[in-house]
């Protein structure tokens, strides 16, 4: 099974114009920080980072989005923590996706990018990701903290 099964499983791809997309075997470090318009949800962030997926083929691991709702926003200055919940992974195609998801679909509202480039990894356990982005609007140090005996939320921010 492969990592984008979820994210297959909850768009009806001919209602959607989002990127069915592909799996890849190459990380190219990109992130991108889309401003979600959400009718559900409400407006929001989602922070993706592109790097191999837990899901592994027999020809090795996949490369895909790694994903996170930040209701608040990704945070901009040091010091300031916000919440991130760990959604399914999304395909590469979707760094670029910008658009509108159908009324009635899984993540239905408005998708425009907020930011994009290239990231660093700096370390990543089960619990803990420290990365530094270089974007054109966001640049330094984050980490990603896993929130104990709390399903998929994180604590995201800013350290330098």
């Amino acid at each position: 099974m492969n990592s984008l099964k979820k994210y297959w499983q909850k768009r009806r791809f001919e209602k959607t114009s989002e990127p069915k997309g592909k799996v890849e075997k190459v990380s190219k470090n990109r992130f991108v920080i889309h401003n979600h318009y959400a009718k559900k949800a409400g407006h929001h962030h989602d922070l993706r980072l592109e790097m191999p997926s837990v899901a592994k083929t027999t020809e090795g691991k996949e490369v895909g989005l790694k994903s996170w709702a930040v209701p608040k926003g990704v945070p901009e200055k040091v010091g300031v923590k916000r919440l991130a919940i760990a959604v399914e992974d999304h395909q590469v195609d979707y760094i670029d996706f910008e658009g509108k998801i159908p009324e009635g679909l899984y993540g239905a509202g408005t998708v425009k990018i907020f930011d994009k480039g290239k990231y660093e990894l700096i370390k990543k356990t089960k619990d803990r990701t420290l990365f530094k982005l270089k974007g054109k609007k966001l640049k330094g140090s984050y980490n990603l903290l896993k929130l104990r005996g709390r399903k998929n939320q994180w604590l995201l921010f800013k350290t330098e």
